[in-house]
């Protein structure tokens, strides 16, 4: 036999199948109804607690922001990132966006404000003052660097970054 009188043979097969199942269900459907409609009903039931019932029910860990106070010292951390060595951006302006590429700059060398814009995790910083953003109180946190070659130099980043 070839392969294509196999599936011909296969897919009769099915086809009397079906049509048999069919034939009982609606012979049931017509001798007693309420046992057609209770197993109709009963296989969505099970189809919706399936569906329902799906996936783990552990909450993904959020980073919370600490209450940062005006004076107090602290170092820099993105809860965001795994790389230890990614650098934390301070900016001119609270909310300006800083995800630009600026390798032409590392080409061409930079002058000392401008090389203390990326500052390294763990960097110890005092926070200067708040500004809040889109309705959240202390969005971002102007810092000044106490620490390394940039100490003195003051910026602002996200609260979430202060820890």
């Amino acid at each position: 036999m070839s392969n294509e009188e196999n599936a011909n043979k296969t897919a009769d097969a099915a086809k009397e199948t079906a049509g048999k199942l069919f034939s009982v269900m609606m012979d049931l459907k017509e001798k007693n109804p309420k046992v057609f409609f209770g197993a109709v009903g009963g296989v969505v039931l099970l189809l919706i607690i399936i569906m329902m019932s799906g996936g783990d029910s552990k909450v993904m860990p959020v980073p919370t922001a600490k209450n940062l106070a005006v004076g107090q010292r602290y170092v820099l951390k993105n809860p965001n990132t795994y790389e230890v060595e990614s650098p934390i951006q301070l900016v001119a302006v609270p909310g300006a966006i800083a995800a630009f590429d600026d390798s032409e700059d590392d080409a061409k060398g930079k002058d000392k404000v401008e090389s203390c814009r990326r500052i390294a995790q763990g960097t110890a910083v005092t926070v200067m003052e708040f500004q809040d953003f889109a309705g959240k109180k202390n969005a971002f946190a102007k810092v000044q660097v106490e620490d390394g070659e940039c100490k003195g130099s003051s910026g602002w980043v996200l609260s979430i970054d202060v820890q």
